[in-house]
């Protein structure tokens, strides 16, 4: 089993970057910059489907989440081990109403909500990649098919290669690290979470993990509800006191712990609730 390491921690600097020179040439001088109520989601970016296991499906986590209030919520990197660690690396940066005013332009402008066809690669057991962009009238949505495949694109048209091409290089401005260079912008904080959804199964013995010490679970009694018909999964919601505690353990515990609830153990992927949503009903959206 490999461990993938997600890019993009510091994603500020890249959003000042890319968008002052834009805003400089093509905004008037005093526009007022859109408002959003506060925790509404502006734009998201995250991958759908693919080859991957129930639980990782369940907890997936946006890539890339911008909110009403100027929070940037991404992926930052993780070490690549294994077992990786028990929590993802979530990380937060505040954007100016301007900057995100600016972002949204660069969405548009990559074909959020506008795209026609962007064909389908011949490939499978890949993930889409979807946008989500807040428009004067609700959500507009793009889902691009096999957006991360790198290479030749066999079976798509020149117009859909460009197409695809400008909505690979807006997402991967925001979370390609490298890409945004140096800068005084800003840096990227850990994301402390109000909420966390435990979404748990029978711990199994892992071979290649070795020996992993047992830790008492600190939240709710597990396994808590199912999870969906199908998956096989159960969830409980880790919300007030209860978050702290749970978070200190989780610091030295790993993704294969077997954690000790009501004399049994169980496996447990963590997911940190983002502003949006609320407990573990928010996992079972499509993703």
């Amino acid at each position: 089993m490999t461990v993938s390491a997600v890019r993009g921690a510091a994603v500020l600097p890249l959003i000042l970057l890319a968008t002052t020179a834009c805003a400089q040439q093509d905004d008037p001088a005093g526009a007022a910059a859109p408002t959003y109520p506060g925790d509404a989601v502006v734009l998201r970016i995250e991958h759908t489907g693919g080859f991957v296991t129930p639980a990782d499906l369940a907890t997936r986590l946006p890539t890339v989440t911008v909110y009403g209030d100027g929070r940037m919520i991404t992926q930052g990197p993780v070490v690549l081990r294994y077992p990786g660690p028990a929590l993802p690396n979530v990380q937060v940066v505040t954007l100016s109403a301007d900057e995100v005013g600016r972002l949204v332009e660069r969405a548009r402008a990559a074909g959020v909500g506008t795209a026609g066809d962007l064909g389908t690669p011949p490939v499978t057991d890949v993930p889409a990649t979807r946008f989500a962009l807040r428009g004067p009238t609700g959500v507009e949505e793009t889902t691009v098919e096999a957006l991360d495949v790198v290479g030749p694109e066999a079976g798509l048209s020149a117009g859909q290669r460009a197409a695809r091409e400008k909505l690979r290089a807006f997402a991967q401005s925001l979370t390609d690290a490298p890409a945004a260079g140096g800068g005084s912008a800003e840096p990227s904080q850990p994301y402390q979470p109000t909420a966390v959804a435990a979404v748990a199964q029978p711990w199994v013995a892992d071979a290649e993990a070795g020996r992993q010490p047992e830790v008492v679970w600190p939240g709710p009694a597990l396994p808590g509800a199912p999870l969906g018909a199908t998956t096989g999964l159960s969830c409980v919601t880790v919300t007030g006191d209860r978050v702290k505690p749970l978070l200190d353990a989780a610091a030295t515990a790993n993704a294969v712990t077997p954690w000790v609830s009501d004399g049994k153990r169980w496996r447990v992927t963590l997911r940190p609730l983002l502003p949006d949503e609320t407990d573990c009903g928010s996992l079972t959206a499509t993703r």
